[in-house]
C-alpha cells in the first residue's frame, strides 16, 4: 500500500459589506483563488488563516471570522497526496475594489504579486481546486451587514 502524504490548508473566504468575495486569479492555477495557504509545523488552522490572508492580499484586519467546514480534498492520485482544508470566512471593511500586493515574507512566494478583487460568490466562474465548494455557506448579499457569531 502506497503511503497517502496529508497537507493541512487554511482557507479563506473574506467577504466585505457588499457580500462579495475576495478572489484573485493564481500563478499555475485555472480559475479564480481565495487566500489560502499550508499550516505551518505547531500553527492552528485559525493562525494560519490570519498568515495567509496577510501575506496573499496584505489585509491585516479580519472580522467576525468563523469556521465554516474542514474536509479532505485529494489532491493527486498518484503518488496519493491529500488536502485537510479548514475553510473560514471572514469580513472586512476594504473600499478597495481592486489591487495588487506583493508578498514579502521571505518565504517560498516572496516577490509574487496577487491581484486581488472582489466578485458575487454566486458567480458561475470556475475555483481552481475546487476552492468554492463551500462558497454556498457564506450569508447571502442581502444579508451582508449582518455580523456572523464566532465559531471554531
Amino acid at each position: 500500500m502506497t503511503n497517502v502524504t496529508y497537507v493541512e490548508k487554511a482557507c479563506a473566504y473574506v467577504t466585505r459589506n457588499s457580500g462579495e468575495l475576495l478572489v484573485f486569479e493564481g500563478p499555475g492555477h485555472d480559475g479564480l483563488q481565495i487566500p489560502k495557504g499550508t499550516l505551518e509545523p505547531g500553527e492552528s488552522p485559525r493562525d494560519a488563516l490570519f498568515r495567509e490572508v496577510m501575506e496573499e492580499s496584505g489585509l491585516g484586519t479580519l472580522n467576525a471570522t468563523r469556521h465554516l467546514s474542514t474536509d479532505v480534498w485529494t489532491r493527486r492520485r498518484s503518488p496519493p497526496k491529500r488536502y485537510v482544508r479548514h475553510f473560514f470566512h471572514a469580513m472586512v471593511h476594504e473600499p478597495r475594489d481592486r489591487w495588487i500586493h506583493t508578498v514579502a515574507d521571505g518565504g517560498e512566494e516572496h516577490g509574487s504579486e496577487f491581484e486581488l478583487y472582489w466578485i458575487d460568490p454566486t458567480t458561475d466562474r470556475q475555483f481552481a481546486l475546487d476552492l468554492d465548494d463551500y462558497v454556498s455557506l457564506l450569508p447571502s448579499a442581502d444579508r451582508a451587514g449582518d455580523t456572523p457569531q464566532a465559531a471554531d
